[in-house]
């Protein structure tokens, strides 16, 4: 099949696969990671990954980015052992600077006012010793924009995190950052859009189809109690 001209290829349309990293220890207690090292993915975590690998195994990708971390590296590298691709990770997709509150169980944030500001008016808000919403925003769209340029008319992979997600998608729509709250990125998930000539199309959000069911965890017996098992 013949090359596609510059110019064909600048009529098509770009398109880039948001993909949230799987679950981990931190998703599954409810704490927030952040940028700590060492967070991987639980065991969940890794079928989940495998299930997306295999999901994307047919499609086109002629690149995978991904954010630095480990839980998104390994996410990445479920999805290139089907792709002959390089995984290549980029500062501008890592995920929220949480600042004071990384490692911090929601519970407890949920009792401060700054939880009230991140939820309800985050265009306006920023964490402690850490990064504005509004930056983290632009910062993720900017890198996004970057690397469609770089893809004119293909198709990549983008593994990233939660909020980064649901930020890019509110840009994408034209929706205030205050209301993307409202959006939901789970682990695993996959957010199309296609950027034409015209702008963007947001083509789905937040697409589990692949993800495996969650194990069901047997409750211990009181003999088993009993016996420490």
């Amino acid at each position: 099949m013949p090359k596609k001209s510059k110019t064909e290829a600048q009529q098509q349309p770009t398109t880039i696969l948001l993909i949230r990293h799987g679950e981990n220890e931190w998703t599954e207690s409810h704490k927030l990671a952040g940028r700590a090292p060492g967070v991987h993915l639980n065991k969940y975590g890794r079928q989940q990954a495998e299930a997306l690998g295999k999901r994307l195994a047919k499609v086109k990708l002629k690149a995978i980015y991904t954010s630095p971390l480990e839980r998104t590296l390994e996410t990445a590298q479920a999805i290139a052992q089907y792709h002959e691709l390089e995984i290549e990770a980029h500062d501008g997709l890592l995920e929220v600077d949480y600042g004071d509150w990384t490692g911090e169980k929601i519970k407890k944030l949920v009792k401060t006012p700054q939880w009230l500001a991140i939820q309800f008016y985050p265009s306006g808000a920023s964490f402690p010793q850490g990064e504005s919403m509004y930056g983290m925003q632009a910062r993720f769209v900017q890198e996004i924009n970057h690397l469609v340029a770089r893809h004119p008319g293909e198709t990549m992979a983008i593994v990233g995190h939660a909020d980064l997600i649901k930020a890019a998608v509110a840009h994408y729509l034209g929706m205030h950052l205050d209301l993307f709250q409202r959006i939901v990125i789970s682990t695993a998930s996959i957010t199309t859009i296609s950027f034409t000539p015209m702008g963007p199309r947001v083509v789905s959000v937040n697409d589990t189809n692949h993800v495996p069911p969650r194990p069901v965890k047997q409750k211990k017996t009181k003999s088993q109690k009993t016996r420490g098992v």
